[in-house]
């Protein structure tokens, strides 16, 4: 039998179908949404139509007559709001969106709120001033929350505590908003109805749904790199520290990430900078790299990949430190960069004060890079590990799709289909 995960991300959707029997991937498409909406300079909003409908055709290219369960997740924080009868009343205001960062008496939107702007509620906040919420709203929710509803004929979103709580303004001892909204949130594996006759569970958060198919053992880290980066631990209490975000996850425990706020973008930085110099496309400077790095096992440099500053000091810039007439070459300064984008997510791993023994990895960026996936070896001290599948949100809520259904007891139980190489 069959399962469909779905993954709404802020620029492309991804679906997979999986054989819920081996695990394995039997057919997958992603494909760009375009659905971007011109705006105001401090606006990032999107045409939920569009992407409903674009989801709704890669769901019918992947469907069969084998599918058990369909599982949906999506680009988390954004908000759009939903009239009487369930349908769409406002454009997608997405996770970018930078209202709340705009001023609100002595202060922002965002701080007044002691939230973020792009957080649902601080968009909400912030549309409720201006008189900016539609007069028929009867209530708003994430994309991937709209999608569900739209496939299974709702007029009313139950929100999974994973999309609840990245809103902001969430109490994680309590499981309750502190913000004057009305929602449904629930906080366990749940269906939310079905579309021809398929079981669709909750929308889940990405962060989420991706660590949910790729960190099936407790005792392990997961470290992702793409466009960004994050290292992330499973715990049964709330961590707390400096750039450590504590999120709700799966049967009551909690999910620690450090994010880096440029994460995988560095190495793009410094092929940007290759390839001005070499005057070439993007595939012959990132194939120089890898050359590069052929037999370099260490640097004396020291690169800080904080371009983009961190989580708690956005006004924070990298450097490049310890040079040398020795060192300062283009292989050790590409190890740099390896060294510094893997070190920042192992200093916000050792504030979490938890030990793992094992080490899993997600994410093209590392995926695709041999050296920083030794590097990463080299800081936690563990083997790193690779799930074969690849589109781990979309993945992750098939997964959860599979357990709401009752096709399979547990995450235990569910988890037991990822298949890891390394």
């Amino acid at each position: 039998m069959h399962a469909i995960g779905i993954d709404l991300g802020t620029t492309s959707i991804c679906g997979v179908l999986m054989d819920t029997q081996t695990g394995r991937v039997l057919r997958s498409r992603t494909q760009n949404s375009n659905a971007f909406i011109a705006g105001e300079y401090f606006e990032r909003k999107q045409s939920p139509e569009k992407i409903i409908s674009l989801a709704r055709e890669i769901l019918e290219d992947l469907l069969d007559d084998q599918t058990q369960a369909i599982g949906v997740t999506g680009q988390m924080h954004g908000i759009v709001y939903y009239d009487a009868a369930g349908k769409a009343v406002s454009p997608l205001y997405t996770w970018q969106d930078g209202r709340g960062n705009l001023p609100f008496g002595d202060t922002t939107y965002a701080l007044y709120l002691r939230s973020h702007s792009g957080y649902g509620h601080v968009t909400d906040f912030y549309n409720r001033v201006n008189g900016l919420v539609p007069e028929n709203a009867v209530g708003y929710c994430t994309i991937h929350d709209y999608l569900v509803m739209q496939l299974c004929g709702l007029t009313q979103a139950t929100i999974h505590v994973s999309n609840a709580a990245s809103f902001g303004r969430f109490d994680l001892q309590t499981g309750r908003t502190t913000y004057d909204c009305r929602q449904t949130v629930v906080a366990d594996y749940r269906v939310a109805g079905t579309y021809k006759g398929i079981c669709v569970g909750v929308a889940i958060g990405d962060n989420q749904a991706s660590v949910f198919s790729s960190l099936a053992d407790p005792d392990s880290v997961l470290v992702n790199v793409g466009t960004g980066s994050q290292v992330s631990v499973i715990s049964d209490e709330i961590l707390q520290g400096p750039g450590i975000e504590t999120r709700p996850y799966m049967e009551g425990k909690y999910l620690a990430v450090g994010s880096a706020l440029c994460g995988g973008r560095a190495y793009a930085v410094l092929k940007d900078f290759y390839k001005a110099l070499l005057n070439t496309d993007d595939d012959a400077v990132y194939a120089r790299m890898s050359q590069l790095l052929e037999g370099v096992d260490g640097t004396t440099l020291q690169v800080d990949t904080r371009f983009s500053g961190s989580r708690e000091d956005e006004t924070l810039r990298g450097s490049i430190t310890g040079i040398s007439t020795r060192n300062f070459t283009p292989a050790e300064l590409t190890y740099g960069f390896l060294e510094g984008m893997i070190g920042e997510l192992y200093r916000l791993y050792q504030i979490m004060g938890v030990q793992r023994t094992g080490l899993i990895a997600s994410g093209n960026g590392i995926r695709k890079n041999t050296a920083l996936q030794k590097v990463a070896e080299r800081y936690f001290g563990a083997k790193l590990r690779i799930p074969e599948h690849k589109e781990e949100a979309a993945y992750g809520a098939a997964l959860f799709a599979l357990v709401a259904g009752g096709f399979y007891e547990s995450a235990r139980d569910v988890q037991r289909l990822i298949r890891l190489k390394g």
